[in-house]
């Protein structure tokens, strides 16, 4: 059985998300970050990084959202959540997965994070005032040329949905209007449509209550 740290509103749902679409065994341990639990010592123990998603296994911990994905789509081949038997594709898979983690998510880091690139609070403002055009950019390019049909990858549903789904729901926040990304926007209709994720998402605001 896997254990999965989480805290709500953050990238650690595509995780729950993809757990539950694999019908994986599995219990779930929400953290609260705004007492700073993610800092304990007792989770540092866990993962050093104080982050989540924070994936308990048999074989030893994961962190970082695309390796958890990875491990959770091969590891339940017959859920179908990832090409396993097309090293191309795969590839894509992590590359789509990549560019939410390495880019998308570092540029709204810089929305309540900007203590990680400047000491400055004059630049902790500037940082902020840049999020909602690079936020935007971010997904323009995500429309235009990665979204390659119903799903990220094309007609099959994969790792890579959960993700996106879970990055897109930062957009309001962040001041991008989803009218300019139908293609976007339609994909999260449909994501919010799944069991897995109506599961979920109940799942996590329940335990926020």
């Amino acid at each position: 059985m896997f254990k999965l740290y989480y805290a709500p509103g953050t990238c650690a749902l595509a995780s729950h998300v993809t757990l539950e679409e694999a019908g994986a065994s599995y219990t779930t341990e929400r953290l609260d970050f705004k007492s700073n639990q993610q800092s304990s010592p007792e989770y540092l123990k866990l993962n050093p990084k104080g982050r989540v998603p924070t994936l308990v296994t048999d074989h030893g911990i994961l962190t970082e959202t695309p390796a958890v994905l990875a491990f959770i789509a091969q590891s339940f081949p017959k859920a179908k959540l990832a090409p396993h038997e097309d090293a191309f594709a795969f590839a894509q898979v992590q590359a789509f997965n990549s560019y939410l983690c390495s880019t998308v998510h570092v540029a709204l880091a810089h929305k309540g994070r900007g203590y990680r690139w400047a000491a400055e609070e004059s630049s902790f403002a500037d940082m902020k005032r840049k999020v909602p055009e690079t936020m935007a950019a971010c997904f323009a390019l995500s429309e235009r040329d990665m979204l390659n049909g119903p799903w990220v990858m094309g007609e099959q549903y994969t790792i890579c949905d959960p993700y996106l789904f879970t990055v897109a729901l930062w957009l309001e926040g962040d001041s991008v209007d989803l009218k300019t990304l139908p293609r976007v926007a339609d994909h999260m209709k449909r994501m919010s449509e799944r069991p897995a994720v109506k599961k979920v998402m109940g799942e996590q605001q329940a335990k926020a209550a």
